[in-house]
């Protein structure tokens, strides 16, 4: 009996050493599988992230296309301004008697004796109102390109030619010839884009500012501050430049500017989502 008992004892206690032992087994297995469950979450994570930044330079080069694509949009609607402007000067000439009309044949028998001379024909109003000012004194280094109208030319074509450091500084010299010219709201912009192109967004917003102050109701002037906006926004000010945005779309509505505002700021807008 007592050997029994001895041997009942014997087991318990085995049996009661073992369980720490078991205890011990179960929480290593617990922590091994709390890590591989943490290094999975990490690996996930990794990947979200480098997705993230791959949708950023996604953005980031869309909006360099759309840039482009406004820059060549605004060319094209300059260009088709500037043929509009150029034809209907000549037909203003044509039109204000600058050209001698050609003669008609005189029919056998009829008299050749001279008559009086027709009145010469009056010049329209489109023919005066649009004359570029005089310039007195030194013109400067504009001077043997003539007339304002091809002193703008030369600007503009350098823009076009992608020389923005040099089209800068002939915009520059055109509105110290032309201050108050006909062309002067559209040099002013052309300055500032061709500021803007250089990435100088400083210099770019004060020329589109300097536009829309002196000429608010000017064709360019829509553009103009939607290009301010876009120019604070290249100077970091992204606040500001979303305020500007907002500004175009409400102060032109349906238009050209107003559209491409709207798509600036819902681009921004899932920018700082995205971070």
């Amino acid at each position: 009996m007592r050997i029994g008992i001895k041997l009942m004892l014997v087991v318990a206690a085995a049996l009661v050493a073992a369980a720490p032992a078991q205890a011990q087994r179960q929480s290593l297995a617990d922590r091994v599988g709390a890590l591989e469950q943490q290094m999975y979450n990490n690996s996930s994570n990794q990947d979200l992230l480098n997705q993230i930044n791959q949708l950023r330079q996604q953005v980031t080069s869309l909006q360099a296309s759309i840039e482009q694509l406004q820059h060549d949009n605004a060319q094209l609607k300059q260009s088709g301004q500037d043929q509009y402007l150029d034809l209907d000067s000549r037909l203003n000439r044509l039109e204000g008697g600058s050209a001698a009309p050609a003669l008609p044949p005189v029919p056998a028998g009829a008299s050749t004796a001279p008559k009086a001379p027709a009145a010469p024909a009056k010049p329209t109003a489109a023919a005066t109102s649009e004359r570029p000012p005089s310039v007195h004194g030194d013109p400067g280094s504009l001077a043997t390109t003539g007339d304002e109208r091809t002193s703008y030319n030369v600007a503009f074509d350098a823009l076009k030619a992608g020389k923005y450091d040099d089209s800068a500084q002939l915009f520059l010299s055109f509105l110290e010839l032309y201050p108050n010219g006909v062309y002067a709201p559209n040099a002013l912009y052309w300055l500032g884009e061709s500021y803007y192109a250089t990435r100088n967004f400083p210099m770019a917003e004060s020329q589109f500012r300097e536009l829309i102050s002196r000429y608010p109701t000017h064709d360019k002037a829509a553009g103009g501050l939607l290009k301010v906006g876009l120019s604070q926004y290249g100077e970091g000010k992204v606040d500001q430049a979303q305020q500007t945005l907002e500004t175009v779309v409400a102060q032109y509505p349906g238009s050209d500017a107003a559209r491409t505002a709207q798509d600036r700021l819902q681009s921004i807008r899932l920018g700082q989502q995205i971070r």
